[in-house]
């Protein structure tokens, strides 16, 4: 399955259809299962429930596949009737009268696998200028569990309003602002976390709610896990949730009717997902601006050359100046001559392979180097690994 190519939705929803170990996770095993693949903390780093084989997915496609499993576990458990595609589209659309930016041109659209592949494409904030997003180490959405928690009330009531997206966004928004800013000293995690929050606001309701707003609401049982888990995201520093720290998460799990031991078990759940995944994720990383586009550039151009290995292939052997070119970089620089026609020769094959666009975007061409040493890495790899056998 590619995640980053058509038909990927059907092929993920064929794989997992007979996985009944998934489908019949108790809510809480299941929220739980969210949080060790970093779903709920806005750093995917692994599948939920391990139900699908990670073929190396990248963290933009870890979090379309995630919150298309989590809408898969919702629809299955409270709303068996509805075609599950139809339902999650009808979802979005009926949250796009609040929000018309969310899906700008889609309205209206014929109701498809392809329309939700597209919706989640926009859904799942990536920025959208090539260079940014390699220096923005590919900040991915944190508050992308909101869309679960709304779509749980969507399937239930078979309505939702503007008010309850926009005060559950607020109450996360309120609790998380007066934790950092309580903070003398703020930490690289500290404000990194802020630019993340920042970044995944979505509703942005004109009505800042107060932290005594906040806790006279009524919650289901994944909202309250979900404020406490917000809360121990932004108290997590220098690698610990102090005592000072501990009471007043206790303090805000008494006010959400919230046991001790599930706030016990959100501070051991964060200190270990951290501190096994800190080299993973973007906001615990000490690498400086030029590390993290080299880093993440390299894994983007590895994974496009390893699905694209055989047109590749195919393309490179008939390019055959290309190809001596090619090989005198691999023991001596080129001219200035000889690699303004390795750029002018790569860019013509890039564009036979849609896949490899990316590369004569504006700004592409600072990618061309590392393109060109992984060429010799190129592996066999499926063509269409989205065709769902019949």
């Amino acid at each position: 399955m590619n995640p980053s190519a058509n038909g990927w939705i059907k092929k993920l929803l064929k794989e997992i259809s007979n996985n009944k170990d998934y489908s019949t996770l108790s809510e809480i095993d299941f929220y739980n299962a969210l949080k060790l693949s970093g779903f709920i903390y806005g750093s995917n780093i692994s599948i939920i429930h391990n139900c699908i084989e990670n073929k190396e997915f990248t963290e933009e496609e870890l979090s379309k596949i995630n919150l298309i499993l989590a809408f898969y576990f919702i629809h299955h458990n409270y709303n068996k009737t509805d075609d599950f595609i139809n339902s999650v589209i009808t979802f979005y659309n009926t949250i796009d009268n609040y929000k018309s930016s969310f899906f700008e041109g889609l309205l209206g659209k014929k109701i498809s696998a392809g329309l939700l592949e597209t919706m989640i494409n926009k859904r799942v904030y990536i920025d959208d200028n090539l260079i940014t997003k390699n220096f923005k180490y590919f900040i991915t959405n944190a508050l992308l569990f909101i869309d679960i928690i709304a779509y749980q009330k969507f399937v239930t009531s078979n309505t939702i309003s503007d008010s309850y997206l926009k005060d559950l966004e607020s109450g996360i928004e309120t609790i998380v602002s007066q934790i950092l800013d309580a903070k003398k000293n703020k930490t690289k995690y500290d404000e990194g976390l802020i630019k993340l929050f920042e970044s995944s606001l979505r509703y942005q309701s004109d009505h800042i709610l107060t932290y005594a707003e906040i806790v006279e609401r009524p919650y289901t049982a994944l909202e309250k896990y979900y404020l406490i888990d917000m809360a121990c995201m932004a108290f997590w520093s220098d690698k610990i949730i102090d005592l000072d720290e501990q009471k007043k998460l206790i303090r805000l799990g008494n006010d959400l009717q919230v046991s001790q031991k599930i706030i016990s078990k959100s501070i051991d759940d964060i200190n270990a997902f951290y501190t096994l995944n800190k080299d993973k994720i973007a906001i615990l990383s000490s690498n400086n601006m030029i590390q993290s586009f080299y880093k993440n550039s390299s894994k983007m151009v590895s994974k496009l050359i390893k699905r694209n290995s055989k047109r590749l292939l195919n393309e490179l052997r008939e390019s055959k100046e290309l190809m001596v070119l090619l090989t005198k970089s691999t023991t001596r620089p080129l001219t200035d001559e000889e690699q303004k026609k390795v750029q002018e020769q790569l860019i013509d094959i890039m564009k036979s392979i849609p896949s490899l666009a990316i590369f004569i975007l504006p700004g592409g061409a600072i990618l061309l180097p590392l393109f060109v040493k992984f060429i010799p890495r190129l592996l066999p790899s499926a063509f269409d690994e989205n065709r769902i056998e019949e």
